[in-house]
């Protein structure tokens, strides 16, 4: 089982592609392109964060312009925080079962209320050590206007792991090249602006 001592955030809405988290706290998500986990029965479900939003909980109490700072604001009107809400966006790119790592959409979706959580560092490391989360994450493209960005972001999460390699690169650069239909242009593109971020 998951522990809770890491959770942060639980799900409200849920599919088998993918889940809605809303943050305890507004002010602490994951970064775009990290992965996260949410326990599902006896799996742990892997996903990446595509979108992150922060809003307010009360139609009536919209954010306004003070021209403040956030220190000026918590000390004069500390109470416009108090209805501030951060959701994030995750697609599903894997499971764990019964110690088998699976680089697919889960039987099942997590539940509404289910805790979310980062991986620990060594698990995230062995399901990002083979590229076969590229897979769900193309399948679910359609949902996603700027998966290029988030490919650029996950390689930069892969790279806080301390995991990125030329042979990870190289793999994950023939993979993406499979899966954009050896698209040329589009990989040449992709590969020039994942070099200029190492």
């Amino acid at each position: 089982m998951v522990e809770n001592r890491a959770a942060f955030a639980e799900v409200i809405e849920s599919s088998l592609q993918g889940w809605v988290a809303q943050s305890w706290q507004w002010d602490r998500f994951p970064p775009f392109g990290s992965l996260v986990s949410v326990q599902a029965g006896s799996r742990i479900l892997f996903g990446v964060v595509h979108e992150v939003s922060t809003g307010s909980t009360d139609s009536v109490r919209q954010p306004f312009a003070y021209k403040k700072t956030e220190q000026e604001l918590r000390e004069q009107q500390p109470q416009i925080f108090e209805f501030l809400r951060t959701t994030f966006s995750c697609l599903t790119i894997g499971y764990l079962e019964r110690g088998t790592i699976r680089h697919t959409l889960a039987p099942a979706p997590p539940k509404i209320h289910a805790f979310v959580q980062p991986p620990e560092k060594d698990m995230a490391k062995r399901f990002l050590a083979h590229d076969g989360y590229l897979y769900p994450l193309f399948g679910g493209g359609n949902q996603l206007f700027h998966l290029d960005e988030l490919l650029l972001a996950l390689l930069s999460y892969h790279e806080s792991l301390g995991i990125l390699t030329e042979r990870t690169i190289e793999q994950f650069m023939q993979s993406y090249s499979l899966l954009t239909g050896n698209d040329y242009r589009r990989v040449k593109l992709f590969l020039h602006r994942a070099q200029a971020l190492f």
